[in-house]
């Protein structure tokens, strides 16, 4: 790696199709917001010959001007596909948002990618987050690389930096968490800065110079050679140590000579499987120059040390109805499983599928089998139909390249597939299969919306279903109790673009409303109630009265209904009507409008008409008793609980534990984990915890993670009842 001479490979660079798995590698950025990833890989494209100047594709459009892939404060916010060919290999860069409302474009990367780059900023170091990622990747073995940017910055320090990212990355063995270059300044500048100016690689013992804006290899002078000695030695130790030739160790230490070709043959193969993590320099071309500095040695790390598709271990599928399927794995000429991990829409072609294809080839004009994902609960339908492949390309900003098919391992993008939503599976028409899907997670703040005006809310289901069509990580809910539209986001910026992508997408206008919990209403003790019903005004009148008993009853009980009339007070065929309207009024509430649960009714006796008694006169009386009961009862406002746990970083946990007690919650637990966190179980009203996945981001600084299940309702103090009555009669 790092030992070749290079030229800059022009228009070449731009990838198209692959024409075996060996010859693609997928490679997924990951980093903090503002680490710079986007610019990296316009960085490798620009090296690679794909566009012909920083930043730029060769039609004049931006490497990242995809439609709306950025927020409003200039944060990427979806996946995006930049792919680029070196030394015949086409490498499908994936550049993921860094900030954490748009995770899911995160995972779908990793489920794309068979290898990670990890874009650190020197000015900046490893968040959290940053971190958390790292052990995703190490839990399922994904090969990892590390690139430091920003070494531009003042106080930049490249080694301080590799230090930091073996103390983050390197838990279980920071020896392999080691450079494979170091920078070389050049003369400081007026204001006492230094810039970085090339690289020398440790193992050639060779010099990279990018002063003139293309790399060019020398011989190292002067005393250079002794300053590189003690690295050089320790990155010796690291490959070795990780080489699967175990008596490479004892020779090395004997005295016997390495030679650096088989070094590099151990260090391709130890990063290719997950277990060696080489460190490197990256920054962006200046204006005119053709080659960013690192971006070479980077580029040959990827296609040389990066796994080819036919190393990742094949996906589990099944066929619909459950039955496990055996995969060759990467094989083109095998049945076809593909996966859409990510949906968009364009204006002028609509919407775009972007597809990795795990086995088989996907040609265009083929007939495939689309298979549901099982997200019915965030509003995602499941599907199990056939659809037909329109035309396939391959993107690069805002162009699409055609190519005729798509082999096992390579990505590209599929055009007006209707049904297919992101996480479904494509499949041969005649043998359809299902992958099992990804991970996603949770959306925990809600975002209560309704439309604007009549117009937007005769197109507001329309939008909404397209949505969380391409957005997974969104959960669509009709709530029954409230009557309110919720949309469920991962924090406030994932809360920003969907409506957004709402306004200017799909042409709906909607207002954000205060969200609702579900309360409910209990009595405090027991009560009586009589309802008369009694009407007549000339023909057929209305008669029925009836005495009813509420009591109390515990938690999860209902609604429950006993009959004790005697001797035929209320004839046996109006009990049912009776019981029929104190369900009734029980659904609509009997203080402040929130269904009644958990009491027994008992009908003890009342009065009939032989000709003016009905159904409905006894369904009124019944629904007048409960009211009555009500009014002379001590009613409880019953609010729902929820059972939260928090996973965080033990520096954090009495911080949160803190908060959560502040939240009227009560801890139940606590345990420890690895990594040095702590899990966390407390019950909490869900009143309280509206805003808990914004308010946890900024208590634990992006680094811990909750999730939350309903256990029950329970009565709400009589402090916060009153305040949130008043609140109401405030807004109507």
């Amino acid at each position: 790696m790092g030992d070749k001479a290079h030229t800059h490979p022009g228009a070449a660079g731009r990838a198209s199709a692959a024409d075996h798995p060996a010859s693609v590698r997928n490679v997924v950025l990951v980093g903090h917001s503002g680490s710079g990833k986007t610019t990296l890989v316009e960085a490798l494209a620009l090296t690679a010959g794909a566009v012909n100047r920083a930043g730029r594709v060769e039609d004049g459009g931006s490497v990242s001007d995809y439609d709306e892939i950025e927020h409003r404060q200039h944060r990427s916010v979806q996946l995006s596909l930049v792919p680029v060919e070196w030394e015949g290999i086409k490498i499908n860069l994936l550049d993921t948002p860094g900030y954490a409302d748009f995770v899911g474009e995160l995972r779908a990367g990793l489920r794309a990618a068979d290898a990670a780059l990890f874009v650190v900023s020197a000015s900046d170091g490893v968040d959290g987050s940053t971190r958390m990622v790292w052990e995703e990747c190490a839990a399922v073995g994904m090969p990892r690389a590390i690139v430091v940017t920003h070494l531009e910055a003042a106080r930049a320090d490249f080694e301080e930096m590799t230090r930091i990212c073996a103390d983050a990355f390197g838990a279980d063995d920071p020896d392999a968490v080691l450079p494979l270059y170091l920078p070389l300044r050049g003369p400081q500048g007026p204001d006492g800065h230094a810039p970085v100016t090339g690289l020398m690689g440790l193992l050639t013992q060779r010099l990279f110079d990018y002063s003139s804006g293309v790399r060019e290899e020398s011989e190292p002078v002067g005393d250079q050679l002794p300053l590189i000695e003690e690295a050089r030695n320790l990155l010796i130790e690291g490959i070795i140590a990780e080489s699967e030739d175990e008596t490479l160790m004892d020779r090395y230490l004997g005295g016997e000579q390495v030679y650096v070709k088989t070094l590099i043959q151990d260090l391709e193969r130890a990063v290719a499987r997950g277990a060696f993590f080489p460190v490197l320099a990256a920054a962006p071309a200046a204006e005119g120059a053709r080659q960013g500095l690192g971006t070479v040695e980077l580029l040959d790390l990827i296609v040389r040390g990066f796994p080819t598709p036919l190393e990742r271990e094949a996906p589990r599928v099944t066929t619909p109805d459950g039955t496990p399927r055996e995969l060759r794995m990467c094989d083109p000429d095998e049945s076809l499983v593909a996966e859409v991990v990510k949906t968009s829409s364009d204006p002028y072609v609509g919407r775009i599928s972007l597809i990795r294809v795990f086995s088989g080839t996907l040609r265009a004009d083929q007939t495939v089998h689309v298979s549901g994902h099982g997200l019915a609960d965030r509003g995602h339908e499941d599907h199990d139909v056939d659809e037909r492949i329109g035309a396939l390309s391959t993107p690069f900003g805002k162009q699409q390249r055609p190519v005729p098919h798509v082999i096992a391992g390579d990505l590209a993008c599929v055009a007006k597939l209707s049904r297919a939503e992101t996480g479904d599976t494509l499949s041969a028409k005649d043998d359809p299969l299902l992958m099992a899907p990804w991970e996603m997670p949770d959306p925990l703040l809600p975002l209560a919306i309704r439309a604007h005006s009549k117009p937007d809310e005769d197109k507001l289901s329309q939008g909404l279903a397209r949505l969380v069509a391409e957005d997974p990580t969104m959960r669509l809910e009709q709530n029954q109790d409230t009557r309110q539209v919720v949309l469920w986001c991962l924090g406030e910026a994932h809360a920003d673009v969907a409506l957004e992508r709402l306004r200017s997408r799909y042409g709906v206008q909607v207002d954000v409303v205060p969200h609702q919990v579900s309360l409910r209403e209990t009595f405090g003790g027991k009560a009586a109630g009589r309802g008369r019903h009694v009407k007549q005004s000339g023909g057929h009148g209305q008669y029925a009265i009836c005495e009813i008993e509420v009591e109390p009853l515990p938690g999860g009980s209902g609604i429950e209904f006993v009959d004790r009339v005697v001797g035929g007070a209320v004839p046996r065929q109006f009990i049912p009507s009776v019981e029929k309207g104190v369900r009734a009024q029980a659904a609509k509430g009997v203080a402040s409008g929130h269904p009644l649960i958990d009491v027994r009714v008992t009908l003890l006796d009342g009065k009939a008409h032989s000709v003016d008694s009905s159904d409905a006169a006894f369904q009124t009386a019944g629904a007048l008793a409960l009211r009555e009961a009500a009014a002379d009862a001590r009613i409880h406002l019953l609010e729902p609980v929820a059972e939260v746990s928090v996973l965080v970083g033990d520096d954090y946990v009495g911080t949160v534990m803190s908060d959560l007690s502040g939240r009227r919650g009560r801890v139940l637990g606590t345990e420890q984990t690895t990594g040095g966190r702590t899990l966390i179980r407390a019950e909490v009203p869900e009143i309280e915890i509206d805003r808990y996945a914004v308010d946890l981001r900024s208590l634990s600084h992006g680094t811990a993670r909750f999730d939350r299940r309903y256990v029950r309702h329970e009565p709400m103090p009589q402090q916060v009842a009153a305040r949130l009555r008043e609140e109401v009669h405030a807004t109507t």
